[in-house]
């Protein structure tokens, strides 16, 4: 192929199109990064209305977070999170920015997703959900990776076939 006789705007679309690919190539690796290196904190659901729990291939999600802080945060800001002993988190305060923190403590970009999305028919596997499984960064920022039981069991198609 000669490229001297090649169309601008064809050398420009091809141009666009790796640059596309080459963005959700690198968006992919930063949450396989998020999965692989984010510390492990779970956040209590709260309970949510049942007849709106299960809809169709989604379930409506609503953490207990968001009532202990109700106007304490607003949303999209970093905040503290205080953990249990078994990286139960809850709301200890905003953050200042500057302060180190103890072992026991997060920060965390509030910002929750209000919806899990799971393939159709699945939806009885997730009714025992008490909590939700993220990946956090040091920075704060989250990702929701899996829904958890009472027992910390992991519920769905993460969870270990026997």
């Amino acid at each position: 192929m000669n490229l001297g006789k090649t169309p601008p705007r064809v050398l420009i679309a091809v141009a666009v199109g790796i640059l596309i690919l080459a963005l959700l190539n690198w968006n992919i690796v930063q949450k396989e990064r998020f999965i692989e290196q984010g510390r492990v904190i779970f956040l209590p659901l709260a309970p949510v209305d049942p007849r709106s729990l299960m809809q169709g291939d989604y379930m409506a999600l609503r953490f207990a977070l968001t009532n202990e802080i109700s106007d304490k945060a607003s949303k999209n800001q970093i905040i503290i999170l205080k953990l249990d002993e078994n990286q139960v988190a809850h709301f200890a305060r905003a953050d200042d920015g500057h302060s180190a923190l103890p072992n026991d403590e997060i920060r965390f970009r509030y910002r929750l997703p209000n919806a899990f999305f799971f393939e159709e028919g699945q939806g009885e596997r997730y009714e025992p959900a008490r909590y939700g499984a993220f990946r956090v960064t040091d920075n704060g920022d989250a990702l929701l990776v899996q829904l958890r039981d009472e027992a910390f069991k992991v519920l769905g198609e993460s969870a270990p076939r026997d």
